[in-house]
């Protein structure tokens, strides 16, 4: 019994270790001949990859050029000096090497017949810029960026490119100089799995950088063994080749960058079979050590990713609703600065949701509708009060003030990543759909739609408000402006749908509320404070006030009226305020005001937690009682979806 289990149990082992060697082996096989036929590819892969390194680098200082080309030329169209230009360039020349790439030298060149230089460098007496290799190749490519061919700084043994434009006069070339040391880094990684060695070259033989950095600056057009090499790669490139480099069998990659240089890399086959024998013996080891640990701890890693996005998505939510906070706040901050039109954002944001919703727009795409719209005028944060608050129309240049709010308002929001379409929307929503709105005379499709959107909701809701210099427009005469603006100042189809709305609004219910009288209670066991309140408001508009020397006084008033603001007491006889506040509490939210002279902040916090809006310090005085009343009873409005 015993020995038949020993030999099952071989047995078993035996069959297990055979299955598992058969496995290895033939996983190896299949795997070493497809590495081994898959090689050209993934060297041309390796290959590609170091090319658009490359590519996106050159680029990079083409873009940069034409950038600054194109103040350039804005500056001499507009009769900038040479002093004045010079200035600017050497300003760019600083901020190249700072911020963009510390390999960017200064810009120069030859502007209005003059050559000016960024670093300051005076060329002697017979430089003559025209027949400079910069100058010359600019005037080749005709108005493109060019990359000049590249030269061995003979001080430095740094190999020098130029880039170069010629400006619209056709005469004038701007140019900066690009060492290659980032160029020589980006080389010096041209390999497959850190095997073999790779250099770039020029159409004259000249390596512009080289893995070996002693091979720097060499012209192999003048080396017999390299020039042969440089023939196939002339003639061969973007494919690879297998050739005899010092008597060594090699694989050979070659590509093109930029139509003027030549990418290579070289790999000794020897080496290149040999490594990816010893990877793949070295992945099939850690393979199965890899597996076995991730086995053991999958299930704690999983549970603990578990945890850490629950956690994760209660931030975000918390950042969201702190974003919805910030936003609501700014739109109330905007409206309460007019009162003309006290709750304008709001009704912009109202009806642009609406009309988003018709349109068949996302959830995620009508809230960030509806907070642009909300935003859209944050810019009249700038405008003076002066000019917001004028009680008749505007002049040309308080005309201008405004027409620079919605700039103001891009700036202002542009930097929040969150806030991106929201600041296009701000900046946009005055630009008309046939070309003649402002700041930049957008016409059509080439407005934003989240734009366009707003400038409808906006224009209804401009029609639809009382202004200092007229009522709110008869809904006959707003649908007639709508209609006649479809495709001059209104997307047609948007402004369709808002005429959809307005037909379906029989009772004229989308217009600004009229503003009503506010009742304000005033309840304090000193007359005296009671005729002070009285003092205070009687000179204020649309304020009426109701006076209760105790808190059973008040109770029996506010059975028969209904008033938007209490202001309370605390210390009165019989029933004190909070006792006051307790029973109003039992039918009624209105917003409650302390007026008090105990200065325990325990009576603060007590007031706070019963959801009193403010507190007033005793004796009352005016400007922190008007204050406190006109954020209170300001039009809060729906400002959350």
């Amino acid at each position: 019994m015993f020995r038949k289990e020993n030999i099952s149990y071989i047995t078993t082992l035996l069959f297990t270790l055979t299955a598992l060697t058969v496995m290895v082996i033939y996983n190896f096989s299949s795997f070493y001949s497809n590495a081994v036929s898959n090689m050209d590819e993934m060297g041309a892969s390796s290959l590609a990859q170091e090319k658009e390194y490359l590519e996106g680098y050159l680029t990079k200082g083409l873009d940069v050029l034409q950038v600054t080309a194109i103040t350039v030329e804005y500056m001499m169209q507009n009769g900038a000096s040479s002093e004045e230009i010079e200035a600017f360039l050497v300003e760019e020349s600083e901020r190249y090497m700072d911020d963009i790439d510390a390999n960017f030298t200064g810009i120069y060149g030859l502007f209005n017949g003059d050559y000016l230089d960024g670093i300051g460098w005076v060329p002697d007496a017979d430089y003559v810029p025209r027949e400079r290799e910069w100058y010359i190749a600019a005037k080749q490519a005709q108005g493109r960026p060019t990359v000049v061919s590249p030269y061995l700084d003979a001080q430095t043994n740094t190999v020098m490119i130029s880039v170069s434009q010629l400006l619209y006069d056709n005469d004038s070339v701007i140019s900066f100089d690009i060492a290659l040391n980032q160029v020589q880094m980006i080389t010096q990684d041209i390999n497959m799995d850190g095997m073999g060695y790779g250099f770039i070259i020029d159409r004259e033989g000249l390596v512009v950088a080289h893995s070996d950095e002693t091979e720097k600056g060499k012209n192999y057009e003048q080396d017999a063994e390299m020039k042969k090499l440089l023939d196939k790669v002339y003639r061969e490139h973007g494919k690879s080749f297998h050739t005899d480099i010092h008597g060594e069998d090699c694989s050979v990659f070659v590509d093109k960058v930029m139509d003027d240089w030549y990418v290579t890399m070289i790999i000794s086959n020897s080496k290149l079979y040999h490594d990816i024998r010893d990877i793949l013996i070295h992945n099939i080891i850690l393979c199965v050590v890899v597996f076995v640990l991730i086995a053991f701890f999958c299930t704690a890693a999983f549970r603990k990713i578990r945890l850490h996005m629950k956690k994760v998505e209660e931030s975000q939510q918390e950042l969201e609703k702190m974003n919805e906070i910030m936003i609501t706040t700014i739109a109330r901050t905007i409206d309460a600065r007019d009162p003309y039109t006290n709750g304008h954002s709001q009704r912009v944001a109202k009806y642009a949701l609406e009309l988003s919703k018709r349109m068949g727009k996302t959830e995620a795409e009508q809230k960030e509708i509806y907070y642009a719209a909300l935003l859209h005028d944050v810019g009249k944060i700038h405008v003076p009060d002066a000019i917001i608050n004028k009680p008749s129309r505007l002049s040309e240049e308080e005309f201008a003030h405004i027409k620079l709010h919605p700039l103001s308002g891009y700036y202002i929001l542009k930097d929040i990543d969150e806030m991106v379409p929201i600041a296009q929307g701000s900046k946009w929503h005055h630009e008309r759909y046939g070309g003649n709105g402002y700041p930049n005379g957008l016409a059509g499709e080439g407005i934003p739609e989240l734009a366009r959107i707003i400038g409808v909701a906006d224009a209804y809701d401009a029609m639809t408000s009382n202004r200092s210099y007229r009522e709110i427009m008869p809904q006959e005469k707003v649908r007639e402006e709508i209609e006649k603006g479809k495709g001059t100042q209104f997307d047609p189809q948007i402004a369709d749908i808002m005429l959809c709305m307005i037909d379906e609004d029989t009772g004229y219910q989308m217009k600004q509320r009229v503003e009503t009288t506010k009742h304000i209670l005033v309840v304090d066991d000193e007359p005296e404070t009671l005729d002070l309140v009285a003092h205070i408001l009687q000179d204020e508009p649309g304020y009426i006030v109701y006076k209760a020397s105790s808190g059973e006084e008040a109770l029996e008033i506010l059975k028969d009226i209904t008033v938007e603001l209490i202001l309370l007491d605390v210390q009165m006889p019989g029933m004190d305020g909070f006792g006051v506040c307790e029973e109003i509490r039992k039918t009624s939210d209105v917003p409650i005001v302390f007026m008090m002279d105990d200065k325990n902040f325990e009576t603060i916090e007590k007031a706070a937690k019963m959801g009193i809006k403010d507190d007033l310090a005793k004796p009352v005085t005016a400007l922190p009682l008007l204050e406190v009343i006109r954020s209170i009873l300001q039009d809060e409005g729906e400002y959350k979806l």
